[in-house]
Formats: C-alpha cells, sequence, structure tokens
C-alpha cells in the first residue's frame, strides 16, 4: 500500500514538473517572438520623407511599329509618326502616335498629297484649349472634317503635277491615331486595320468594297449611280464590281475626280480604350487582305515580338499564296503594357499545358466566370451623309 502512494506521488510530480516546463518554454517563445517582432517595427513617419516611387500603373504605355511592302506599282504609302504633340510648342502637354496606310490607283498624285495634309488638317480641326480628355472626345469629328478638307483641297488644286492621270487618281486612307490607350481609327477605301488582343481579333475599320459590302451598293444605286462589272467588248462579265462613271470598285476615296458624287470621302470612324494589357494593330493595305483573313494575319504576327519582323511575315506570306498581283504593304504597331520592353512583348496566345487547357476549358462552361474584355468601345459611325455625321458628334 506503501508503495502503491509512493509511486502515485512521483507520477503527478513528474506531470507537473513537465507541465511547468513547458509553460516555461512557451512564456520564452512568446517574448522571444515579440523580441523579434520588435525589431522588425519601423515607425510610420520615416515614410514620410522618403521618396515615393511611382507604381508601374502610373507609367504611361509606350509604342513601337515597323512595317514592311513589296512593291507592284509603287502606289502603297505609309505614315508612321510618334511623340506627337496635342498642343503644338508645349512640351509638356501629352503626346500621341499616329499610323496611316495609303493605296493609290491611277497614279500616285492622290496618295502623294493625302499623306503630306491629312494628319494635319485633322489635327488642325480640333479645337484649341481642351483637356486631353476633351481633345479625345472631339477627335472623331475631326477625323470626318480632316478627311473632307483633304479630299476638297485636291479638288481645288486642279491637275496636280501637269498631268492628267494625276487629276483622275484617288487613294483609300486608313488612318489611327494612339494616345495612350485610346486609339481612333478612321477609313475611306479598303485598308483594313485589325486589333489583336488578348487573343481576340477584332477589325477596327470597315471595307467600303462594292464587291462585299452590300450597304454601300445600295446607297450608292439610292444617290444616282451604277453598280456592274466590266463588259470588255460586250462579252460576259469579269472583274469585281463597280460604280460608274469611273469605274472605281470603292464607294469611298479621297480624289477620284472622274467619278460621281456618290463616290464620298466621309470615313467610318471607331474609337475604342484598350485594356491594360495592350495589343497589337495591323494595317494593311489590300494586297494583304485578298491573300489573308483577318485571322490568318493575326495568327502569322503572334509569338513574333518585334513589330517590323511580324509584318514582314504577313507580306511575305501574302506574296506566298496568291503572288505579287498587287502593291502588299503592312504596319504592325504594338501598344505594350508598362514594366515591358518591347522587345519582350508580343500579343500572342502562350502555348499552355494539357491541365491548363482543361481547366480553362472548364471555367468556360461555367457562366458565372467572365472574361475582362480586350477593348470598350467608345465611338462608331459608319454613315456617309456629311450633315448626319456632323449632327451625330457632341
Amino acid at each position: 500500500m506503501g508503495r502503491w502512494r509512493m509511486r502515485k506521488r512521483l507520477k503527478w510530480s513528474c506531470c507537473l514538473s513537465s507541465r511547468w516546463v513547458w509553460l516555461s518554454f512557451g512564456s520564452f517563445f512568446r517574448a522571444s517572438t515579440r523580441g523579434r517582432r520588435a525589431r522588425h517595427l519601423v515607425a510610420l513617419s520615416t515614410f514620410f520623407d522618403s521618396e515615393i516611387k511611382p507604381s508601374i500603373k502610373d507609367k504611361p504605355h509606350t509604342v513601337s511599329c515597323g512595317h514592311a511592302f513589296q512593291a507592284r506599282r509603287n502606289e502603297d504609302f505609309i505614315v508612321a509618326k510618334t511623340n506627337c504633340q496635342r498642343v503644338p510648342g508645349d512640351h509638356g502637354s501629352s503626346t500621341y502616335d499616329a499610323f496611316a496606310i495609303l493605296d493609290g490607283h491611277n497614279g500616285t498624285a492622290a496618295a502623294v498629297f493625302t499623306k503630306e495634309n491629312l494628319l494635319d488638317n485633322v489635327t488642325n480641326a480640333v479645337p484649341s484649349g481642351l483637356s486631353r480628355d476633351e481633345w479625345l472626345a472631339a477627335l472623331p469629328r475631326a477625323m470626318v472634317a480632316g478627311f473632307v478638307k483633304t479630299d476638297k483641297d485636291w479638288q481645288k488644286k486642279g491637275t496636280p503635277y501637269g498631268t492628267l492621270r494625276g487629276k483622275f487618281s484617288g487613294t483609300t486612307a486608313t488612318l489611327v491615331i494612339v494616345d495612350g490607350l485610346t486609339v481612333t481609327a478612321a477609313c475611306v477605301g479598303d485598308s483594313r486595320c485589325v486589333l489583336d488582343a488578348e487573343g481576340t481579333v477584332k477589325a477596327l475599320t470597315i471595307d467600303h468594297r462594292l464587291e462585299t459590302n452590300e450597304e454601300e451598293r445600295e446607297r450608292v444605286v439610292a444617290s444616282g449611280g451604277q453598280v456592274a462589272r466590266l463588259h470588255p467588248y460586250g462579252g460576259r462579265e469579269v472583274g469585281p464590281l463597280r460604280a460608274w462613271p469611273g469605274g472605281i470598285c470603292l464607294s469611298r476615296s479621297i480624289g477620284d475626280l472622274d467619278a460621281g458624287e456618290y463616290i464620298v470621302p466621309v470615313p467610318h470612324v471607331k474609337q475604342i480604350r484598350l485594356s491594360p494589357g495592350g495589343g497589337r494593330l495591323i494595317i494593311a493595305s489590300d494586297g494583304v487582305w485578298d491573300a489573308l483573313s483577318s485571322e490568318k494575319v493575326a495568327k502569322v504576327c503572334r509569338g513574333e515580338k518585334q513589330p517590323e519582323v511580324a509584318a514582314k511575315n504577313v507580306v511575305k506570306e501574302a506574296v506566298k499564296i496568291q503572288g505579287l498581283r498587287d502593291d502588299t504593304t503592312c504596319l504592325v504597331v504594338d501598344i505594350v503594357p508598362p514594366g515591358r520592353a518591347s522587345r519582350f512583348f508580343a500579343p500572342a496566345i502562350r502555348k499552355q499545358l494539357t491541365v491548363m487547357k482543361f481547366l480553362r476549358f472548364s471555367r468556360s462552361k461555367n457562366k458565372s466566370v467572365t472574361q475582362a474584355p480586350a477593348m470598350e468601345e467608345l465611338f462608331e459611325e459608319t454613315s456617309a451623309t456629311l450633315a448626319e455625321r456632323l449632327g451625330t458628334f457632341p
């Protein structure tokens, strides 16, 4: 009996001793942890005098471009102007970048004249003294005014370069102005501009080609023009649909003084705001689009980090498919997110593991999961009636 009590007392004393040891160790651990935390604490006031560096989100997007062409008639022209001052002479004002492709026909006179005057006519049509946001809001209307003024000035100029061929020449015109993430595109003719962003391809312009644009065909006929193909020597019809008189296969252009009044210089205008991921613009003449679809052109460019190399690949692919039947010109513009060098940026769909593809496919089936859009549409107007266009603008 005595031994049993002795063993019980020893057991309790051991339990109490071990419990005291654990409590002592816990107190020591908490004290040491508080000490370590205290050593890492910094007074908030020390940050007040330090210089706060701007975050990546505050930095502007950068723009890089490259172009390529193969000439058949030497009637295609390119405009690429970067870091243009929104307020001329004011170095503190924000800047924009301007890009254009002009595809002349019946000579180069109208295309050269448009190249030299179109951008100035557009920017001069924007009222002075506007803030950046107001300037962007006024830009679509200025696009219309600039295109129309360029065409009227061409008509007043008479017979440029002293040739009858120069008088009757005309040109397509696609002008794109990039200001930060805001892209404004205007076009007459069929020199298309497409956007490739976040793996999505979107046309920013409309082809004013009678063969494919039913709306424009109806407009030309309603205005008194005729739409028909060529009938050589009374034989069967050949070639694309054309507007008569004039025989032009476009419904909108700059120049073409021998065509009727239904061939107008009033452009289709579209303004968008890109997502922070940026995007790639591809502007090309019909030498490219006759051979390749918008999706195919974007696919050819994807994965290529240098815009100039991407443009060369597009031209090479177009010529490979249909040969050099026409001037083939491509201009690639990358709008690069901040924090990335342009040489490391290409808006391509990266290769993914099979598991990641499966997960993305599973998410796409869930209607509750939505992806951020690659762009936000701010403005679009396609009417060919100048009075209507002036009335629809703010």
